[in-house]
């Protein structure tokens, strides 16, 4: 009964005439006291004096509560200003009582209504105590019901700090809340062992499995100010062992109006142990690369397309021409782009394959820059769909860079891939084509080609990590192709700032490769998600090895054999020095491969492995064309011999 009551009206607010009529009767009661004090706790006083004084004393404390309104105050939110209006109720009451008392000795109005100022005294302090005392009574009563009746999950908060105080605020400040903080965790030895309102600080070596299930803690909420990602990461990976949910509170800077807010408090994602620093990028050099530019961006709906249309937003171009053929994700930007204020913009459906129209764009728009991020990328898919690889990866892109000659497009940036490196597949082989495509054509010395190569951006259509979300939602289990598969990783938003900056200073010729950190383990990866979700690996959620897709590498690089890099200004950007090219033989394959590809040619793939002298397939039904290759070298080796 009690439950339900409470559940119906925790919204519920007392009426100020209900405070303001239980302040009287505590005023009053308080007046009744102070006689029982000042004649040492008995009743040795004339009573008839005291009721004629209790009701002036309760009309002048109703003018002094009125004027101040300390009866307005929300009893269940007290807090500091609610005291303040009390004090200034209580010293008003004394003034106005000290006045009557004065102006009726003169003046002789009521007969014993002398007031000693001994009692006024006395009947301030404790009307004043009385007061704030019923107000956080009350406001602790009514929580401490609430709480035992609703649903709570008990939480730690990490960091006793400013920051960790100020988070149990926001999680204690409203009845809705379900939640009840346990305690604080802190390294600092000076705090353990002591309370703050009213909770015990402990030590991290006090954490424990049997600690968290001997008091149900669900959440560890990190809560420290100006943590470096190095730090976070070390401290997030020491946690996850436990079966509870970790959370970050969000820097100082992201609270909302200087408020932190619960809904604020997020669970740690996977990306914040995969230690990307914030990079940073000097955006004066690309301001001016990009001023009254007109700037046209193929694939401008995708992940890092799309990344780069919003950063390029910022500047000051002159026209943006974004192209795509997903007519609904390019919808979903251009509606993105106008509530955020950007109107000068132009939203293109189309194909990049369809010349004619390309044609048409380059010819009515005339751009200066071509970022072209416009590409098919997924491994598998694309082992058995050869065809639409080179179409789109090859053709395409070299259909965009003879129209930028044409058209004397000032600069074009390529955004390739790891997977070009040394490729085992056929999407990373048209990506590795496409490169030498652009290389070759930088011989014309018009138009500046720049490359771009870097591996798998965090969130982006197809990464693994929201596959394993989903397979986490369903109950799992997780899918990983080998248990020593390992991949490079970075944000969009990382990515597509240094390929704007690799933009800015490349002068043509260039591949620039982007450094990736150091790689994951996607098994490491897939066991700390499960960790992340509060989940336990793998009682909870299993991980089920699938074994490697059609094309796929244990591991991806990023230099090429035949290659190294040379440094920028930039420490996370430097430039791949290529192994020399035929380009006129380059030029020649190319064209004899996209005419093979437009005919439906079953020799593609064997003629992509002539032009990619490096391209060995794996896991693939590819293989048995290098094994043919493997063949026919032996027996020229042979021929060699005999003769």
């Amino acid at each position: 009964m009690i439950k339900n009551y409470l559940e119906n009206n925790v919204n519920g607010y007392a009426s100020k005439w209900l405070v303001l009529a239980i302040d009287i009767v505590i005023i009053s009661v308080s007046f009744i006291l102070s006689y029982n004090i000042l004649f040492n706790l008995t009743f040795n006083f004339d009573s008839d004096k005291l009721f004629v004084q209790l009701p002036l004393i309760a009309g002048i404390a109703v003018v002094a509560f009125l004027f101040t309104g300390s009866y307005k105050g929300v009893v269940r939110h007290t807090g500091v200003r609610d005291v303040y209006n009390i004090f200034n109720a209580i010293c008003l009451s004394s003034i106005l009582t000290i006045f009557v008392v004065i102006v009726n000795r003169q003046l002789n109005f009521i007969d014993d209504f002398t007031i000693p100022l001994s009692i006024i005294i006395i009947h301030s302090l404790i009307s004043f105590i009385a007061l704030t005392a019923s107000r956080y009574v009350f406001k602790t009563v009514f929580y401490n019901l609430v709480k035992k009746f609703k649903i709570s999950k008990n939480v730690l908060i990490y960091g006793a700090g400013e920051s960790g105080i100020l988070t149990y605020n926001a999680l204690t400040s409203h009845t809705a809340s379900d939640t009840k903080v346990i305690g604080y965790l802190d390294d600092d030895a000076k705090k353990v062992g002591k309370s703050i309102n009213g909770i015990n600080v402990f030590s991290r070596r006090d954490l424990s499995e049997y600690f968290i299930n001997k008091r149900d803690i669900s959440e560890i909420i990190v809560s420290i100010n100006n943590i470096d990602n190095h730090t976070l990461r070390e401290l997030v990976e020491s946690l996850v062992d436990f079966p509870v949910q970790v959370k970050i509170v969000p820097p100082v800077e992201d609270w909302i109006n200087g408020e932190l807010k619960v809904s604020q408090i997020k669970q740690v994602q996977i990306e914040d142990l995969l230690n990307r620093v914030p990079i940073d990028i000097k955006k004066s050099r690309v301001s001016d690369e990009l001023k009254d530019q007109v700037i046209m961006v193929t694939g401008g709906a995708g992940s890092i397309g799309s990344e780069i249309v919003r950063q390029i937003a910022n500047y000051d171009y002159k026209s943006l021409i974004i192209i795509d053929q997903a007519e609904s994700p390019l919808y979903d930007l251009q509606q993105e782009l106008k509530q955020n204020g950007f109107h000068n913009f132009i939203p293109i459906v189309a194909d990049i394959r369809d010349k004619n129209r390309m044609n048409t764009f380059f010819q009515e728009y005339k751009p200066n820059m071509v970022f072209h991020a416009a590409a098919y990328k997924h491994v598998p898919l694309m082992e058995y769909n050869a065809y639409e690889a080179i179409k789109i990866n090859v053709a395409g892109t070299k259909m965009m860079v003879d129209l930028s000659l044409n058209y004397n497009v000032d600069k074009f940036v390529f955004v390739s891939t790891d997977k070009a490196v040394n490729p085992t597949n056929v999407m990373g082989a048209t990506k590795r084509i496409a490169e030498m495509y652009i290389s070759s054509m930088q011989q014309e010395q018009k138009t500046k080609f720049i490359t771009t190569r870097f591996g798998n951006v965090l969130g982006s259509n197809g990464s693994v990590i929201p596959l394993f979300k989903k397979q986490i939602e369903k109950g799992g289990p997780l899918t990983v192709t080998h248990k020593d598969i390992t991949r490079f990783f970075m944000t969009i938003p990382e990515a597509s700032q240094l390929v704007l900056e690799a933009a800015a200073m490349g002068q043509g010729g260039e591949i620039f490769i982007f450094d990736m950190g150091k790689s994951v383990k996607i098994f490491e990866l897939a066991k700390n998600m499960i960790k992340l979700s509060g989940l336990r690996y793998p009682e909870d959620i299993d991980i089920e090895i699938t074994g490697l897709r059609p094309g796929e590498k244990l591991y991806e690089e990023l230099l090429a054999n035949g290659e190294n890099t040379l440094p920028t200004y930039h420490k996370k950007i430097m430039i791949s020095r290529s192994r020399e090219l035929n380009y006129s033989e380059v030029r020649s394959k190319i064209d004899q491969l996209c005419v093979s590809n437009m005919f439906f040619n079953g020799d593609t793939v064997k003629l992509m492995k002539g032009i990619v002298p490096e391209y060995v397939s794996n896991n693939s039904e590819f293989c048995k064309l290098d094994e043919k290759e493997e063949v026919s070298d032996t027996k020229k080796e042979k021929k060699i011999l005999q003769s």
